[in-house]
């Protein structure tokens, strides 16, 4: 089959990861992969994998988007994809509207795939106009019901996102190399238990409560540390000294390192004693959590969302009510003293079963009657 994926660009982000991965996948079984998006540093990746990147500006929040409509149309007709799958509002009114114009009985079928908690819309709405739609969680399965309750739950699939195994053994430890450049660079862990934040900056990442649980547990007499990996954008530098104002207020201004953006947050996660995940509000799905766990990693995190269903399913001892402070120290307690060890179930959360679902759906969808 012959499947185009629109997108707004091809940067970082998890959307982005998941369009390259299913691209990666669908020319490995040997079928045809194409991504519409306005471009970005992933596109050299894509291409290395043998699909094929067609730039166009799908990216843009404003009425002049709509321009775009008529063009992304004539290509549809050029390429004549089977599937044509947008994971992303923008872009997917584009297609929306180009799709909704075109012969019912040749068009390609269309699949959504809703990616996040979004402001509840007309605009957001989109993302539940697919003849499938496909939930990241279960959590979003439950959000796509409850707000867009037009849209036929049997026309809903939950595939949850997923890890290669291969990236993400259990057994992973970093080698001896970048063990040594760490040990060298990061000399104030020596003797530290460390717990690590990963994401990006951002005011909704929990910060302030992970201050307060390192604050907490080095009130008891433990000796430990605090990792920030994650960068903060232009506009967040002010959050970003403000996250540093309250560090030292709190006394805390030589226990927690801010690391920015890294490309090694696996090895880092390998040689942390605990991640955290602490978001105020509910993601979509979690995959650094699932990372973590993979590579055996206990992680620390509220009982929301998609990393709530990920610690009910994998490691529950880590899971913590929202904004339970108290809770959060007994469990990082527990966990520092205990060292737990998570074990993800075979064959679930996997890289192949969340690709293999994906085009499993497609292949359905082809096969079920014209609307």
């Amino acid at each position: 089959m012959k499947v185009l994926q629109i997108l707004p660009e091809l940067n970082s982000g998890g959307v982005e990861r998941g369009t390259l991965e299913l691209a990666a996948f669908l020319v490995a079984q040997g079928h045809e992969a194409l991504v519409v998006s306005n471009g970005g540093r992933q596109v050299e990746a894509l291409e290395k994998s043998g699909a094929r990147h067609i730039t166009m500006p799908v990216h843009r929040k404003s009425l002049g988007s709509l321009f775009q409509v008529r063009p992304f149309r004539k290509l549809l007709e050029q390429e004549k994809p089977d599937i044509l799958h947008i994971r992303s509002r923008v872009p997917g009114w584009i297609a929306f509207l180009a799709w909704r114009k075109m012969d019912k009985a040749t068009r390609p079928r269309l699949v959504s795939t809703v990616h996040g908690f979004y402001s509840v819309n007309r605009y957001s709405a989109v993302m539940t106009k697919g003849e499938r739609v496909i939930a990241v969680s279960e959590s979003i399965r439950d959000y796509i019901i409850k707000n867009y309750p037009y849209t036929p739950e049997k026309m809903i699939s939950v595939i949850h996102r997923g890890v290669d195994p291969a990236q993400f053994p259990s057994s992973f430890q970093p080698d001896a190399a970048w063990l040594e450049k760490w040990r060298v660079e990061q000399p104030q862990l020596t003797g530290k238990k460390v717990l690590l934040l990963p994401g990006r900056i951002t005011r909704l990442k929990g910060h302030g409560d992970f201050f307060s649980l390192l604050a907490a547990l080095k009130n008891q007499g433990r000796p430990v540390h605090g990792l920030i990996a994650g960068d903060a954008h232009p506009k967040k530098q002010d959050y970003l000294a403000e996250l540093k104002s309250l560090l030292a207020e709190m006394g805390l201004a030589d226990d927690v390192t801010f690391l920015g953006h890294r490309g090694d947050v696996r090895e880092i996660m390998a040689v942390s004693d605990v991640v955290c995940a602490l978001s105020q509000q509910p993601e979509s799905f979690g995959r650094t959590v699932l990372e973590a766990m993979a590579i055996g990693k206990p992680v620390l995190g509220y009982d929301c969302g998609g990393v709530g269903e990920l610690l009910s399913a994998v490691f529950p001892v880590g899971k913590v009510p929202l904004g339970d402070a108290a809770r959060l120290l007994e469990k990082a307690a527990l966990i520092l003293d205990e060292s737990p060890e998570p074990k993800v179930p075979e064959g679930a959360f996997t890289l192949e079963a969340m690709c293999g679902n994906t085009l499993a759906l497609y292949a359905d969808l082809l096969k079920s009657p014209r609307a």
